[in-house]
């Protein structure tokens, strides 16, 4: 059965990201792991996308159809040269470095850079509405969350990613949720880079992987490449 690797984001693990895509276990095998840092596995003392892209080239196995949601977008970018997919998926990857200089890209990064770091829980709590993450953080925080949480605030700025903007040797599909410009902006600049199909799922706002239709979209994206290959 062909693999379906979901690679999930910041503050939440795998099981709390991907919920609405246990539907698709009887397509797929379906292999969603936690990144390293994120609960059950131990802490990390940073957390950084090229770390990710190499625990990305010893998790992989050749010919997955890989979906990386937002910071796990990003190491699956940087990765993705060395992989061999039969296709790749990202969600509103803050890969801002490929579109650095844009008005909505700098009003977010902006943004970004000054929310309040004195402690973890004000600092995800921001970090949630200025992504527009529709997730209220229960208080106090569950012992999963709250390893999460530690998790992204360690996190290395994803805008420092190097991104190479060459077509890869598979399909690419960019999904964005309409509700913020600058992830727009980025999702272009990376469709056009990769030759990617795109989609614009509204609905569910950051969490995209819950809008209604796009576990048919990813269904749909994967047969594709299947049948043509």
């Amino acid at each position: 059965m062909t693999r379906l690797t979901l690679v999930h984001g910041s503050v939440t693990n795998a099981d709390l990201s991907w919920r609405r895509q246990r539907a698709l276990a009887g397509r797929y095998e379906v292999f969603a792991p936690n990144r390293p840092g994120f609960p059950p596995g131990p802490p990390v003392e940073r957390v950084d996308f090229d770390r990710d892209a190499e625990w990305l080239r010893e998790v992989v196995r050749p010919g997955d159809h890989l979906v990386g949601h937002w910071y796990a977008a990003v190491g699956a970018l940087v990765a993705a040269p060395t992989l061999d997919l039969a296709s790749l998926t990202v969600i509103e990857p803050p890969a801002f470095g490929v579109a650095r200089g844009d008005t909505d890209v700098e009003a977010w990064l902006d943004g970004a850079f000054t929310l309040p770091r004195h402690s973890v829980r004000a600092y995800v709590e921001a970090f949630l509405v200025h992504v527009g993450a529709p997730f209220s953080l229960p208080d106090p925080l569950t012992p999963e969350l709250q390893q999460g949480a530690e998790a992204f605030f360690t996190e290395r700025f994803p805008a420092e990613a190097v991104i190479r903007l060459e077509p890869l040797p598979y399909p690419v599909l960019v999904v964005t949720g309409d509700h913020e410009p600058a992830f727009e902006v980025v999702g272009d600049v990376l469709t056009d880079a990769f030759g990617a199909e795109r989609a614009v799922l509204r609905g569910a706002g950051h969490a995209v992987q819950n809008a209604d239709g796009f576990n048919e979209r990813l269904i749909r994206f994967a047969n594709t490449r299947r049948l043509a290959s």
